[in-house]
């Protein structure tokens, strides 16, 4: 028989373990690690590994029957109505040389549908977590979505995928259109904490294309919690297992959308 997991038990297990894992992840940041390449940019390190076995031994641990959907491809499929997602560490890039921002992100799925959410970054010791209904925290205080109206006041973030280089829909003709219509424009390389600053109102909107469920499972929870908008680039529902992403505070959401079906139109209005 399936477990219910209320918010109280998934934060009691939740939070120590990944706690856990971000001290063995601070352990060996700026230290000689084993990089590895997936792709030409698309870096995995044993930390990544390392850290990925933490988390689902001890799921697996409390939770045997549930699936598990994770990064480096460790995850089980149980056919259980509950599925954790895991990114054991987005920002593997940043990490490997020694920029400090990245995160470990898990979420979990009940019935196809995103239940509860944490990213953790470990650095800065900042908590992100949400659970469905409950509200957004970081390290245990409510957070909100800025109240930005415009997007020419708007300070923007996005990301570009592994495949940048060889695919025609890599997003800098977004990019191009959106830096020239809002304040600014960040890349921080790490979608989980582009999501989670969303949510807390650092960013005031975020798009990104050739997204995967353990980029954005907990992330958009959380964000969601918050009060942000999310949907596709054409406003239409969005699901973790679509590719492309928008996420605002819901103000600029429209202004954003019209942004983004301009395409390869002309950079300036």
């Amino acid at each position: 028989m399936t477990q219910t997991i209320s918010s109280k038990a998934f934060y009691n297990m939740i939070v120590p373990l990944i706690k856990d894992v971000g001290a063995y992840q601070r352990s060996r940041y700026s230290k000689a690690i084993k990089v590895e390449f997936k792709g030409d940019i698309n870096l995995v390190t044993e930390v990544d590994k390392k850290s990925e076995a933490l988390l689902v031994s001890a799921i697996q641990k409390q939770y045997p029957d549930h699936d598990i959907l994770a990064e480096e491809g460790t995850g089980t499929r149980k056919d259980s109505q509950y599925k954790w997602i895991i990114d054991p560490l987005d920002g593997t890039t940043n990490f490997a040389h020694n920029y400090p921002l990245f995160a470990i992100s898990v979420a979990l799925e009940f019935k196809g549908e995103i239940l509860a959410g944490a990213v953790y970054d470990p650095l800065h010791d900042e908590f992100f977590r949400a659970f469905k209904g409950h509200g957004a925290y970081l390290n245990d205080k409510p957070i909100k979505v800025s109240m930005v109206g415009q997007l020419s006041k708007a300070l923007l973030v996005t990301g570009f995928a592994y495949n940048v280089k060889k695919s025609q829909d890599n997003n800098l003709c977004h990019f191009n259109n959106m830096i020239f219509r809002s304040q600014a424009v960040r890349r921080d390389g790490v979608a989980a904490i582009d999501l989670c600053y969303v949510a807390c109102g650092r960013y005031d909107g975020f798009w990104e294309l050739n997204l995967y469920p353990w980029d954005t499972a907990a992330g958009i929870l959380i964000a969601a919690e918050a009060g942000a908008k999310i949907s596709c680039f054409n406003g239409s529902t969005y699901s973790i297992y679509e590719r492309d992403l928008l996420v605002s505070n819901n103000k600029i959401h429209k202004e954003m959308i019209r942004v983004l079906k301009m395409g390869k139109l002309p950079m300036k209005m």
